[in-house]
């Protein structure tokens, strides 16, 4: 790719890889559910994850596309659809206090990952919790306004769009900074979620374009009033 990241093992065995897809999203092709350990370099750490196939988990079994390379240092961070927890765990090493979540079946795998990585994650003063969240409910004990909330790849089911909507609500306090990032499915309606929905209520800004699989990075800030932002920007960097 343009960006000159290449798909290969380092020497210690941790692939050096974007936040892609590295086995197949079909579910139906898995019968049964079976943990898959792999081993993966960013931002020169290397997390330990767990991936468990079957239907039973759906899309939370993939390592979905999409990226942001941050410092999260003192920050509290809050992952939605988590899967394998590898975006909020890699934020957890960088320094975060970093809440990840989804829905109650793909809880055993976030914890499984959580305590694999759990001495990296320690080492770097960072904090991991699992908690369930399913969205459009009322958060619980699950605090509001987090510095950092992030989502990679949970815009892809059009029936989701307003419960997520109406968690990022819930979650975005007037100083939170949301990072989004997805494949961009025409057929979905994914861009009418960042064009139309979002900037009802938000400021979007696209950071970054993958051309080559058409994944959008978008950042997400709360409207402080009806004029207090333009609508999306669609700009960023061109990545091939």
């Amino acid at each position: 790719s343009g960006d000159g990241r290449k798909e290969e093992a380092d020497e210690d065995g941790a692939e050096s890889l974007p936040l892609s897809a590295v086995f197949p999203r079909d579910t139906e092709l898995f019968s049964d559910t079976f943990p898959e350990l792999k081993r993966f370099r960013f931002c020169g750490r290397v997390l330990r994850i767990a991936q468990h196939h079957g239907p039973r988990l759906g899309m939370a079994a993939a390592v979905w596309d999409g990226e942001q390379r941050m410092d999260f240092s003192g920050r509290t961070v809050i992952e939605l659809g988590a899967g394998t927890g590898i975006v909020g765990i890699l934020a957890a090493m960088l320094g975060g206090d970093v809440t990840l979540t989804d829905l109650p079946l793909a809880l055993e795998q976030l914890r499984t990952n959580t305590e694999l990585n759990a001495a990296a994650v320690a080492a770097s003063r960072g904090r991991v919790r699992v908690q369930a969240l399913p969205w459009g409910r009322a958060l619980g004990s699950i605090p509001h306004s987090y510095d950092v909330v992030l989502g990679a790849d949970v815009v892809y089911d059009p029936r989701c769009f307003p419960a997520l909507l109406d968690t990022l609500l819930q979650l975005c306090g007037p100083r939170s900074v949301a990072f989004l990032s997805c494949g961009m499915r025409p057929q979905l309606g994914t861009a009418g979620f960042f064009w139309e929905l979002l900037p009802v209520h938000f400021c979007v800004r696209l950071l970054r374009h993958h051309k080559d699989s058409d994944v959008g990075l978008y950042r997400v800030t709360r409207r402080r009033d009806s004029n207090g932002c333009s609508p999306i920007e669609q700009h960023g960097e061109q990545e091939t």
